[in-house]
């Protein structure tokens, strides 16, 4: 396809954010030209691995059915969902990020986010009920738990083609292995890009840029440079392409870093995963039942509480902890009463597995790890857990604490008693980086002396200040949809003027 000398608005990455920012200015009048670097078959960033799992302040269980498929009268009779309004979803990033996050962002994406999700399935993304990730059956009725009741048909994926196909039908341009290298600037406004097609350097004039090319989590010596000792050695979840090239563009040209450069979300993900994401296994590396078992590291000890809060208030965080360990892995012990609750990522043929009728003969299993002291952990767990009084709770946090020791499990406390026994070996899994750009309300890049620069936009990963410390699951994702969609009307509007 013939690349255009000019348009109004280039976006910069065919991911989430980048998608619905292309949708949004293409839907505002601009005539768009996409710019991704991955070719045809690897094209949407981070976003074709995820699970597509969007929190949303949508208010009460019947305002979803806006967004919901299918959700009439006799599907609510048959669901518990408790109310979450944009309150709610503001004030969960606040607790997790230490109130950190930037209170003006992510108040717009909070207070923006059920009308992005209401704009999205007009673009084509369909979205259902998470029954198999969020919910717990209780009777007849499915209970809904950690404030997460969303989903994209077919996950990140099935998200993309629903805007690929919207693209194609409203005549915005994608170009494939175009790597945008530099922004053109004119004055103190961006006015194009430079890329490199097949080998040959290329100029493209555009009234407006809007990057929206990922974080930096790809780029090993970023990592080491950014995140500190051995995160160069960490699995990347997602996508090979996602190397900080737009930050590093941006930055050239005076462009305000901002946020924890120094953070990242990380999970636990299987210790013989590929050095990159795997589109065939996708997200199913992820190993997110620890809260119903135990971890342990080599020395055979445990080093967190995996019951402190719901997997979607503690996966992004835990991460980073499995990299502080001896040998930067761990194992995730369940017995008979936790194998039924595991996820459908522990059934995969791609699996790092240990399966036992004993503990003895479970320890060792589990390579690596001090088989003796395992022992003595997991018999000094099961003395300090309350009496067993029935199965396995997962839709509420049931408060079955450990008592006497120096690192608690605060929810989900059962001995470790009850065979079989299976171990999961787990290491860090890096999903997207917390810092990155500095941005305004309306997505406009702000340089280092606090003014906007003309014509540049940003949405995404590549953003900083949302993030910091952890996350609480599905906000990446409407983040990047609330600001992406932003970014496109603002840089159409811009870009239309300036052209």
């Amino acid at each position: 396809m013939a690349i255009p000398e000019r348009v109004d608005v280039i976006v910069v990455g065919a991911g989430n954010a980048a998608m619905c920012a292309a949708l949004a200015a293409r839907e505002a009048g601009a005539a768009v030209l996409i710019l991704e670097s991955a070719n045809e078959a690897e094209r949407g960033g981070n976003t074709r691995y995820a699970a597509g799992q969007m929190r949303v302040g949508f208010g009460s269980a019947q305002n979803l059915a806006r967004v919901v498929e299918g959700l009439d009268a006799d599907a609510l009779a048959k669901i518990e969902i408790e109310d979450y309004t944009s309150g709610d979803f503001f004030d969960d990033v606040a607790r997790l990020t230490q109130y950190r996050t930037n209170a003006e962002l992510m108040d717009v994406v909070a207070s923006r986010s059920f009308d992005t999700l209401v704009w999205m399935r007009g673009q084509g993304v369909r979205f259902q009920l998470s029954y198999g990730r969020q919910a717990h059956r209780e009777g007849g009725r499915f209970r809904f738990w950690g404030n997460l009741p969303c989903e994209a048909w077919g996950g990140g994926a099935g998200m993309l083609e629903a805007y690929y196909r919207q693209a194609s039908r409203t005549g915005i341009t994608m170009v494939y292995g175009a790597a945008a290298t530099r922004l053109v600037t004119s004055g103190d406004r961006v006015c194009g890009i430079e890329i490199v097609d097949r080998g040959e350097v290329k100029r493209i004039g555009a009234g407006a840029v809007v990057l929206g090319c990922g974080g930096f989590e790809s780029n090993a010596d970023m990592r080491a440079m950014y995140l500190g000792p051995n995160w160069d050695l960490a699995k990347v979840r997602g996508t090979r392409f996602n190397t900080g090239r737009g930050l590093k563009m941006a930055l050239d040209i005076g462009a305000s870093a901002c946020g924890q450069m120094s953070g990242a979300h990380s999970t636990c993900w299987d210790l013989n995963s590929p050095e990159f994401g795997d589109l065939v296994v996708g997200d199913a590396y992820q190993k997110h039942s620890y809260p119903f078992g135990i971890m342990v590291n080599a020395n055979g000890e445990r080093f967190l509480d995996e019951g402190a809060d719901f997997r979607n208030y503690t996966y992004a965080k835990y991460g980073r902890e499995l990299l502080r360990q001896p040998g930067m892995f761990a194992w995730q012990v369940f017995d008979g009463r936790g194998i039924p609750m595991l996820r459908d990522e522990y059934r995969v043929r791609q699996v790092t597995k240990a399966k036992a009728d004993t503990l003895e003969s479970l320890a060792l299993k589990l390579e690596g790890v001090n088989a003796r002291r395992f022992i003595e952990t997991v018999g000094q767990f099961n003395q300090s857990v309350p009496p067993i009084d029935g199965p396995i709770n997962a839709g509420v946090k049931d408060g079955r604490s450990t008592r006497g020791l120096a690192i608690p499990k605060s929810n989900w406390a059962y001995p470790i008693s009850e065979p079989p026994f299976e171990a999961y070996a787990v290491t860090t899994g890096i999903t997207f980086t917390f810092g990155g750009l500095k941005i305004d309300p309306e997505a406009q890049v702000q340089n280092s002396q606090g003014r906007s620069i003309g014509g540049l936009y940003a949405a995404g990963e590549i953003v900083g200040g949302l993030f910091y410390h952890n996350y609480p699951g599905g906000s990446g994702l409407t983040a990047g949809a609330v600001f992406g969609r932003i970014a496109g009307q603002s840089a159409a509007a811009y870009g239309k003027l300036g052209s």
